[in-house]
C-alpha cells in the first residue's frame, strides 16, 4: 500500500514518497523516511517489503561511498543508476533476491537532471515521470496528460499536488502524508512533509 512518484522538471528532479510503514491491515508508523542519499546529486526512493528496502538502500549507499572514498569522485546519475541496476540483477539470481522497487533521481553539475524507473526484477529505464506503488494506478494517466519537457518548480509541485489529490480521492488506502525532495546541481533539498488538507480536484 505504497507510493512513490518522481516528475523531471527544467534543471531538477521533484520525488515524493508516502510516509506510512504498514503491513496487512495496520498502519505502524506515518513518518517513515523512504528517500536514501547515494551522493551530493543523487538520491534513491524506495518501496517495497520494508526488510528489503531498508537493507538494499544501505548497501548500496555504503558502496557508493566506498567508490568515492577509493576514486576520490561520485559517480554521475547514469553511473549510479547502472551500478543499482546490476547489483539488483546480481541478487536476483542469488539465494536472497531483494523485492525492492525504486525511482533513482539525480543531477549532473552542468545542471542536467535524470530520473531513473528501475524494479525488482533488475529492469531501468530513463524516463520524464515515474511511480510505484498503488498509486501509480491512479497516478500515470494524471502525469501523461499534464507533464511537458522544461516545467518549472512550481508547476511541477503544482502537477504533484495535482496527482497526490487523484489518488487520495480515488484510492481506497488513505495515505496522509508524503516526504518531499528536490534534487539539483546544488544537492539534494528537503521540502519536508505534504499533507493535504482537502481534496480538490
Amino acid at each position: 500500500m505504497e507510493f512513490i512518484i518522481g516528475i523531471q522538471g527544467a534543471d531538477f528532479v521533484l520525488t515524493a514518497a508516502d510516509q506510512n510503514a504498514a503491513r496487512s491491515i495496520v498502519r505502524m508508523k506515518s513518518d517513515l523516511d523512504k528517500n536514501y542519499e547515494l551522493g551530493k546529486n543523487l538520491m534513491m526512493t524506495v518501496c517495497g517489503e520494508s526488510g528489503d528496502t531498508n537493507n538494499f538502500a544501505e548497501y548500496i549507499a555504503k558502496n557508493i561511498q566506498l567508490y568515492k572514498m577509493r576514486n576520490g569522485y561520485e559517480l554521475t546519475p547514469h553511473s549510479g543508476a547502472n551500478y543499482v541496476r546490476k547489483t539488483m540483477a546480481d541478487f536476483l539470481r542469488s539465494r536472497t533476491p531483494y523485492q525492492v522497487n525504486l525511482l533513482l533521481s539525480g543531477c549532473d553539475d552542468e545542471g542536467r537532471p535524470a530520473l531513473y524507473h528501475m524494479d525488482y526484477l533488475g529492469a531501468m529505464v530513463k524516463v520524464p515521470f515515474g511511480s510505484h506503488g498503488y498509486g501509480s494506478f491512479f497516478s500515470l494517466s494524471t502525469l501523461d496528460r499534464h507533464w511537458r519537457s522544461g516545467m518549472s518548480r512550481n508547476e511541477v509541485m503544482d502537477l504533484m499536488k495535482n496527482v497526490i489529490a487523484q489518488v487520495q480521492k480515488r484510492f481506497i488506502v488513505n495515505l496522509p502524508s508524503f516526504s518531499i525532495r528536490i534534487v539539483d546541481k546544488d544537492g539534494i533539498h528537503d521540502m519536508g512533509s505534504y499533507t493535504p488538507d482537502k481534496i480538490s480536484v
